[in-house]
């Protein structure tokens, strides 16, 4: 099965999501994020099939966050994907994707999901 998954090896969520994947069976295309974000296409197709909003994936915790006034009422779901790629460090993670579909693995154990 082809397996992506947008990793932070710092986040324990991500770490474990990747764990759940491998002991299925399956070694996934790891994508560091942070290195190397998705194109604001991927990003755009990746919410869509995994049915969130832009609002639903950015890291409403990060100070950075509220340094962009992202918080603030009236910011466009455009405003937080393009805020998302110019700092990777705002997309919530990890997201997986897989034939049988996309997902934000928060809890880590969504990826059973669609593995």
């Amino acid at each position: 099965m082809d397996i992506t998954i947008y990793h932070n090896p710092r986040c324990s969520n991500s770490r474990n999501a990747l764990a759940a994947i491998r002991e299925a069976g399956h070694e996934p295309r790891i994508v560091d994020y942070l290195a190397t974000p998705p194109s604001r296409e991927e990003l755009v197709r990746m919410l869509a099939a995994s049915g969130l909003r832009a609002r639903d994936a950015v890291r409403s915790k990060e100070s950075l966050y509220t340094e962009l006034g992202l918080g603030a009422e009236g910011v466009s779901e455009d405003a937080l994907i393009d805020a998302m790629l110019a700092h990777p460090v705002l997309l919530n993670r990890p997201f997986v994707v897989t034939p049988k579909g996309v997902r934000l693995c928060r809890p880590p154990e969504t990826v059973h999901e669609i593995i």
